[in-house]
């Protein structure tokens, strides 16, 4: 079978599955959603937004991130880890959005990317879920069943996400992403795969061979 068939049916199976596949971050302005993404690294998005529903209500705005003491900035995100990077990150990332971009988020991945603390699929779930622009965005889960369903041979998210634009259509690059993640937190776990429950196992080489 080839993997753009292969995507396709994979596609269909999980969006019967999770209809309602989508971002799971909670957010009210662009700004806020890159907010949360970038405090989504190596963290949850359920404990991300825990965190953002208080910060969110003491950093209304770009200007209250760029102006804000960095070290009480640290302890208000330190739940979601790595917090001293995210930190700056977020305060020079608000700084250069108010300097270069009149204090709005860019809308195209040129910008995003010079932003600091923001990379490819940062910018890809700004511009899917803000912009409506094709995105695939290559989080661990994504990354995780792309391999094991053999459409990728990568851990590279860069080529992960070239091999994934490759196979499938443009207006379902995000749809097949949030689709994998629903299914890599519900089912396809990074240890002890719950593959006997798997609705796609006929298209997993990696899970025929793990159930027998």
């Amino acid at each position: 079978m080839k993997k753009k068939e292969k995507a396709a049916i994979i596609l269909k199976e999980l969006r019967s599955l999770y209809p309602d596949a989508t971002c799971t971050l909670d957010y009210k302005t662009p700004l806020e959603l890159l907010i949360a993404t970038q405090l989504a690294a190596q963290c949850t998005d359920a404990r991300v937004n825990i965190v953002t529903k208080d910060l969110f209500k003491k950093y209304r705005n770009a200007e209250d991130f760029a102006s804000a003491d960095l070290s009480e900035l640290e302890e208000d995100i330190k739940p979601t880890g790595f917090f001293r990077n995210k930190a700056r990150n977020i305060k020079e990332c608000c700084i250069k959005i108010l300097r270069d971009y009149n204090g709005k988020v860019p809308d195209n991945m040129e910008d995003l990317l010079s932003l600091p603390g923001v990379g490819r699929k940062t910018a890809n779930v700004i511009l899917s879920t803000i912009f409506n622009k094709p995105g695939v965005i290559v989080d661990t889960h994504c990354m995780r069943l792309a391999n094991r369903l053999g459409l990728t041979k990568s851990q590279n998210p860069d080529i992960v996400e070239r091999d994934l634009m490759k196979i499938l259509p443009k207006s379902e690059w995000a749809n097949f992403s949030h689709c994998l993640v629903f299914h890599g937190r519900e089912i396809c776990h990074a240890r002890k795969p719950k593959c006997e429950n798997c609705c796609i196992l006929p298209y997993c080489a990696y899970g025929n061979k793990n159930i027998k």
